[in-house]
């Protein structure tokens, strides 16, 4: 197979008419020839750090999209099923992730549970670190997110390091805001990578001390306007990820997207592809071919450098997508899942209260940080409710994995004036998350949940939508065009009952979020993220 046209070689940064000789999947020569082609030959673009359960479809059902997108690989972290099935779910997300063409390296979750202050459905403890990081297919340690752990020589963090080091794989980081004396202990530790900075002096330390700096840029979590700057000087050590993507918003785009905005600010196209396509590749040791000879032929054809239009994929030399279709197919896979609560009743979520002022959480629209706030109390019946006049509505995190009495708190800027909205994907552990204007709405929200043994959804004096994910109650069984238009839906419907939020369902799920400064409220309570402790609701 022979493909030609304007060859973008990011490794000599020079582009030349030239064509790709390809056989049995790797790229036999490369050579300058004349021709009449217009459009341009790349490496794939590579995500260089994403949790694929955030898509809401199993890894088959993203490669369907994201290679249309030209993302040919990505640097996945199954944190999010190990939470709740352990082992058995990365082993899951592997074995279906080989069923398709797109390059999947997963790696071996650091932190499950990721904190002692929340209930998970699993444990993933040093030894079981051990056994993944002998197996070729556990690419990386991900995410170390217990950074105090790091910081105060927690025997287990360090042992789970060191099994890294051992197989000489990377370290992967997550330490927002972590500067100075206490940053330069977690790199010297080993850690080479963080997607967490969301300032530009964050970054910046983090960059000067050694360490890789991803630009994020997901469906809650939006660093690329904060981060984008440092491109030009420190391409070399930067890369592009989301973290967390949608499923309405992957159908959209993927990292094509992010080039398309850094090109437009005027960034070297270059710098930004070697960001995209090159830095990953390097750094995490991936089998991805960067278009050299020898190399697989892992490449994408784009109409233009500057809007990255994306007309034709190939990974290991296969056309797998085209002028907007995907060739990649559906495959048959098991339904896993972890979910052992009864159904709740109205009163589980009474607060019993004579206080005048409570904690409450503050939700940053596009930023996974709170803030920890007060506001006055509005108290019926001895119970602390709702008060939608100030958009302090009452939040409620439920157990999934026994029956236990829910956890309340309250939260500021989600806007709803209606109903409520609930959803079982509740980084990290997964419990049950709800926001609502009522106790009795929350009750139905949760009850809805439950009955589906996962899902999204949202309830309204008229009518109620759930999306169902019944993989591990975080994923769908469904194909992502099917599953983005339902949730797409859901979320003009949040919208709808009053949330002003981009991404109410994303930002949701996050607020269950311990290892993300001010204040979260996992199952066993309401957390203050900043001293690393429970923190009582009630203030006076």
């Amino acid at each position: 197979m022979i493909v030609q046209g304007n060859i973008v070689d990011i490794l000599h940064k020079r582009i030349f008419k030239g064509e790709v000789e390809v056989e049995d999947g790797k790229i036999l020569a490369i050579r300058e020839v004349q021709h009449n082609s217009s459009h341009f030959i790349l490496p794939g673009f590579v995500d260089a750090h994403i949790h694929i359960e955030s898509s809401m479809v199993v890894p088959s059902e993203f490669a369907k999209i994201a290679v249309l997108h030209g993302t040919v690989a990505t640097v996945s972290d199954p944190h999010e099923i190990a939470n709740v099935l352990g082992v058995q779910g990365v082993d899951f997300m592997i074995e279906n992730g080989k069923k398709v063409p797109l390059k999947f390296n997963f790696g071996a979750p650091s932190c499950v549970p990721a904190t002692s202050f929340e209930s998970a459905g699993a444990i993933i403890d040093a030894a079981d670190i051990k056994l993944m990081m002998e197996n070729p297919d556990i690419k990386y340690l991900a995410e170390m997110m217990n950074y105090p752990g790091v910081l105060f020589d927690d025997e287990e963090v360090l042992k789970k390091i060191d099994h890294a080091k051992n197989n000489n794989k990377p370290i992967d980081g997550h330490a927002p805001g972590l500067r100075g004396n206490d940053v330069r202990k977690y790199i010297a530790a080993g850690i080479s990578t963080d997607h967490e900075c969301f300032t530009f002096d964050e970054a910046l330390e983090k960059l000067q001390k050694g360490m890789k700096v991803l630009i994020r840029e997901g469906s809650a979590a939006k660093n690329f306007e904060a981060l984008i700057d440092l491109l030009p000087e420190h391409f070399e050590n930067m890369m592009f990820c989301s973290d967390d993507k949608h499923p309405d918003d992957l159908l959209l785009g993927h990292i094509n997207q992010l080039c398309e905005r850094a090109v437009a600010k005027g960034i070297d196209v270059f710098k930004v592809l070697q960001a995209a396509c090159i830095n990953p590749v390097k750094h995490y040791n991936l089998e991805v071919g960067l278009l050299q000879k020898g190399e697989a032929a892992d490449f994408i054809l784009v109409d233009n450098l500057k809007e990255f239009n994306v007309l034709e994929t190939y990974i290991n030399g296969e056309l797998v997508a085209k002028n907007g279709k995907s060739f990649v197919q559906s495959v048959p896979f098991e339904v896993l899942n972890n979910f052992n609560t009864d159904k709740k009743k109205v009163a589980d979520f009474r607060f019993e209260s004579s206080a005048n002022k409570i904690r409450v959480i503050e939700a940053l629209d596009g930023e996974l940080v709170t803030n920890n706030i007060e506001a006055d109390t509005l108290i019926v019946d001895g119970n602390l409710v709702s008060n939608t006049a100030t958009d302090v509505l009452k939040m409620t995190v439920v157990n999934r994995y026994k029956n236990e009495v829910p956890a309340i708190a309250f939260i500021k800027n989600f806007g709803i004036k209606e109903g409520a909205i609930a959803s079982s994907v509740g980084h990290d552990s997964h419990n049950i998350i709800a926001i609502g204007v009522s106790d009795e709405a929350i009750c139905k929200a949760v009850n809805l949940i439950i009955e589906n043994r996962g899902g999204v959804c949202a309830i309204n004096n008229i009518e109620e939508k759930i999306v169902s994910l019944p993989v591990a109650g975080i994923m769908s069984d469904l194909s992502a065009e099917e599953i983005g238009k339902a949730y797409a839906e859901l979320d003009a419907m949040a919208k709808k009952m009053g949330s002003k939020l981009r991404a109410p369902y994303m930002s949701l799920s996050f607020m269950a979020l311990l290892v993300i400064p001010s204040l979260k409220l996992s199952d066993k309570g309401l957390f203050d993220g900043t001293s690393f402790q429970f923190t009582s609701l009630e203030i006076e």
